[in-house]
Parts: structure tokens; C-alpha cells; sequence
């Protein structure tokens, strides 16, 4: 019995646990991998236990979550401890303080805080390789050497996982506690608690303070449908992410995007038809899980995906994408600049300055911006249609006939289609290659041979635009049916659905796109 316990705890094994359990870069910590949900279930059993005592239950979320965000970014998650400990004090601050200038001050110390990091992590070598273009620019335009031969090094910056979203959620807390929407917290572990709650701390999506606060302190109660709807999600997350969205993304889309001269036409349209169902499915999937998890918990987050390709305008669909960061937008930088107060042309002003930010926001590159400028201008030109011809041009397909609401969601989504080809190549170059050979080098004789070659790729596409599109009472009745299940039966259909992944996800780990935002 001795050296049966001593085989368990031999150094091997520890130094291999050890290496389990300790921070690696290139493979942080996924809701849909084996260790994840192994670190998951013990924690949940804590968690139960500790239903009913309200401060340790919040201390232990939060060391379990920081924990969560090291094996995404190893030492980085002291950097959201700051973040947490900063705007803490800011609100705390904000609440004593009478003044207006004072109370702007106080604000702006908190956008310099968390921007300034956001700019730092994310953008001072975007910026940095600008300047060097520029001065490059420079030097050549009026043959001045040492600029024109000045050299560019990478200034191989960490970019700490999901920063954008637990830099913004900070934010809208500071801001609703200086527009006097919220009353700040009084200790600091519950606002730690959260800023840090795991299932949406590092994709997202992004969570009001409003909204979150008040379920910190209810006793969580798990009902069987709250359990089913949970699990529910979890697995629709996992089937999107690591069978549709991982498949196609290592077995098509990747090589399409890597060498798209090397294609037809009709593969690279294929490839962008692919990529979109790719991150719908990826980020959507992300945020199933998130939320399903998170109600597990007995949190309950907003709906982050509402099939938005189902949109026959580009404003029904920045309703149905990422709700929460459009909202955001929307609420503190598009109605802070004017919204739509000050006349029409500064309503399309306010418009592309949003989504320009919302563009560079993805990513430090001229083709998020390009993306973004792209979905500003569509939303500028629907709403100035929509405004000299009311009748006509709807903001919603509910409210157009079948024939025209169809015609919209084929126009839209190859709006968006457009979009995601600049969002997803790795150079403005790339992306016009894509475009050169879709309009140039189509061949559509070729589709019988590129069905035959990727057969399963193909049928996977199909599969995945075909539940996209399906009616929402199909969603809803498979929901109730799950639901309404026994909590074994329900708990078989998660081990089902976890065996089902494993065995047909890809060998090689695909991160969430969404990481690294």
C-alpha cells in the first residue's frame, strides 16, 4: 500500500503534474480542452459547497479565475490585479467627489489608466513600425540616407490575453459610476470578483457592472432547467468551435488565406464563405460556453450572437454581432461623441469614427482599420437611405417583405463577406489577391473537383450555414428538450458531446480568435 502511495507521488509524476498545471505560451488554457474541464470539475465541487457563504465563495471564484488567466498569460494576470485595484479606487473616489472638474479628472485618470495600458500592449509597435515607415517615406522623398536605411525591429511586445475585453468592462464601471448609473462597491475582492470572473475573462463578452453586480451576492440556485440550458450551450460551443470552426480552419481556410495566388477563384470565395462561418462559429462558440458556464454558476450573461448572418441590414447586423461590444461602442464612445443629435452629417461623422476605433480595437494594422472604415460606411449609407426614403429602406428584416428581406440577407452578408477577407488576411496585399482572384481567375468548372477534394470540408460549410440558418423555434425546441431532461441524462449528453469533440477536432491546438483581442 506504501510504495503504491509512494509510486503516486514519485518526483516523475509531480514534476509532470507540475508541468500540467504551470503557464505555457503556446498553449494557454481553452474552455475546450481535457484539462479545463478536469481543473473545472473539482472547482465546481468547491463551488457548491460554498454556495451559501458569500465572501468565501467570491474569494474562491477569484483565486480559481486568476489562476484561469495565468495559464492564459502567465505572470500578466497581475496586470488585471492592478487594473482591479485602480478603477476600485477611482469609483471609490468618484462617489466622495462633488465637482465636476474633479469628477472628470477622476475619469480621465481611469481612460489614462486603462487606455494607456490597452495603447501600450497592443499598439506601441504598430505605432512604432509606422514611424519608421514614415521616416523611410521621408528619406527617400528627399534622399536623405540614414532615414531612408533606418532599420525595423519587431519590439516583440506580450500582448496579454483578452485585454480589450477586461479593459473596457473596467471602463464602463468607472464611467457608470461618473454619469451616476452605479453605485460603486465597497470592498475591493467583489469588484476584483468582477472584473476576473473567468468564463468571460479573456473573449469576452464584455459585462456591465449593472447587469453582473447585483448576482455576485444571491445565493446561486441551480435549477434542472438553468443546469440543462447550461450545458445545453457548453456543448453548442464545443461542436461550433472544435468541430466546425477548428476543421475547417486547419483543412481549408488557412491555406486558402496563406497562398490564395495559388487557387481559383471559386476556392478563394470558398475560403472567405469559410473564414466567415469560421469565426461565427469560433467566437460565437466561445461565448456559448462562456455563458453556459457562467450559468452553471448561476450568472447569467446577456446573448452575444443572434445568427447575425440572418441580417438583411448591416445595423441588424451589428445588433445581432458581438452585441456586447457594439453596445459598448454605442453607449460610451458613439452616444459621448453626439450619436445622432447634431444633425446628419455628424451622425455619419460619429458613425465611422466608432467603427474606425472598433476596427483598430481588433487589432494594431491598416486592415482592421480598413475593416472598420468598410462597416462605418455601409451603416452611414443605410441610415442615410433609411432617412430619405423611410418606406423603402427598414433598419430590421422583420419589418420588410420575404422577397426583399431575403435580398437583404444576401447583400449583407457579402457585405460582411467583403469585410472579413481584409480582417482575416495577414497583409492588405493578401487580401486584394483574394479579391483579384474571385473577379479574374474564377473557373467554376473546377467546382466538381474542389467538391471531390474537400468533400468533408464542403458538407461541413453546408452543415454549419444550415444551423446558422435554421428557424429559431427548431433552437428553442432542441433547448426545452435538453432541459427538460434528467440531470443524468442531461450530464451523458455533455460526456457524449465531449467524447464527439475529441475524437474529431483537430490534431493541433486552435486558440480562439478572439485571444487575441
Amino acid at each position: 500500500m506504501i510504495d503504491r502511495l509512494l509510486s503516486i507521488f514519485s518526483p516523475e509524476r509531480l514534476s509532470a503534474l507540475r508541468e500540467l498545471l504551470l503557464f505555457h505560451p503556446e498553449a494557454p488554457m481553452l474552455f475546450s480542452t481535457g484539462l479545463f474541464f478536469f481543473l473545472f470539475i473539482g472547482f465546481y465541487i468547491g463551488y457548491r459547497a460554498l454556495r451559501r457563504a458569500t465572501t468565501a465563495r467570491i474569494i474562491y471564484v477569484v483565486l480559481f479565475s486568476l489562476y484561469f488567466y495565468y495559464k492564459s498569460s502567465g505572470v500578466w494576470f497581475l496586470l488585471l490585479v492592478f487594473t482591479a485595484t485602480s478603477d476600485f479606487l477611482i469609483a471609490r473616489a468618484l462617489a466622495r467627489t462633488e465637482r465636476p472638474a474633479a469628477r472628470k479628472a477622476w475619469v480621465a485618470l481611469s481612460l489614462l489608466v486603462n487606455l494607456g495600458m490597452l495603447g501600450y500592449f497592443k499598439y506601441t509597435d504598430f505605432l512604432y513600425q509606422t514611424g519608421v515607415g514614415l521616416l523611410h517615406s521621408l528619406g527617400t522623398w528627399f534622399g536623405i540616407a540614414p532615414l531612408a536605411a533606418l532599420p525595423y525591429e519587431p519590439l516583440q511586445i506580450f500582448l496579454p490575453v483578452g485585454i480589450s475585453f477586461f479593459t473596457f468592462q473596467s471602463l464602463s464601471y468607472t464611467i457608470d459610476v461618473y454619469r451616476r448609473q452605479l453605485q460603486p462597491l465597497n470592498r475591493w475582492i467583489d469588484y476584483l470578483f468582477y472584473v476576473s470572473f473567468f468564463p468571460g475573462l479573456v473573449a469576452g463578452p464584455i459585462v456591465r457592472a449593472r447587469d453582473f453586480i447585483p448576482q455576485m451576492f444571491r445565493t446561486p440556485l441551480l435549477t434542472r432547467e438553468g443546469l440543462g440550458e447550461g450545458i445545453y450551450l457548453i456543448i453548442c460551443g464545443l461542436l461550433k468551435k472544435s468541430v466546425i470552426s477548428d476543421y475547417i480552419s486547419v483543412n481549408f481556410v488557412d491555406r486558402i488565406f496563406d497562398a490564395p495566388t495559388l487557387y481559383t477563384g471559386l476556392e478563394n470565395l470558398f475560403g472567405v464563405y469559410g473564414y466567415a462561418l469560421q469565426i461565427y462559429c469560433d467566437f460565437s462558440g466561445y461565448s456559448d460556453m462562456a455563458i453556459g458556464i457562467a450559468l452553471l454558476l448561476g450568472i447569467r450573461f446577456n446573448t452575444n450572437f443572434d445568427s447575425p448572418y440572418q441580417s438583411a441590414t448591416i445595423t441588424e447586423f451589428w445588433r445581432r454581432w458581438h452585441i456586447s461590444l457594439s453596445t459598448w461602442l454605442k453607449d460610451y464612445l458613439y452616444i459621448s461623441l453626439g450619436g445622432n443629435r447634431k444633425g446628419r452629417l455628424r451622425t455619419y461623422v460619429n458613425l465611422m469614427i466608432t467603427m474606425l476605433l472598433g476596427g483598430l480595437w481588433h487589432g494594431a494594422s491598416g486592415r482592421f482599420i480598413l475593416w472598420g472604415g468598410l462597416h462605418g460606411i455601409s451603416l452611414a449609407v443605410h441610415k442615410f437611405f433609411m432617412g430619405r426614403f423611410p418606406k423603402a429602406f427598414r433598419p430590421v428584416g422583420s419589418q420588410m417583405s420575404p422577397l426583399r428581406r431575403t435580398l437583404g440577407v444576401l447583400l449583407t452578408f457579402h457585405v460582411v463577406c467583403l469585410g472579413w477577407i481584409f480582417f482575416r488576411a495577414d497583409s492588405l496585399a493578401t487580401g486584394f489577391d483574394v479579391l483579384k482572384q474571385i473577379f479574374t481567375c474564377f473557373h467554376p468548372e473546377v467546382f466538381t473537383q474542389f467538391v471531390v477534394g474537400y468533400t468533408e470540408v464542403f458538407l461541413l460549410i453546408l452543415a454549419g450555414y444550415a444551423i446558422h440558418f435554421m428557424p429559431r423555434r427548431v433552437d428553442a425546441t432542441v433547448r426545452e428538450w435538453v432541459t427538460a431532461s434528467p440531470a443524468l441524462l442531461q450530464a451523458l449528453y455533455l460526456t457524449v458531446a465531449i467524447i464527439i469533440v475529441m475524437q474529431l477536432k483537430s490534431a493541433d491546438i486552435v486558440p480562439f480568435i478572439y485571444f487575441q483581442f
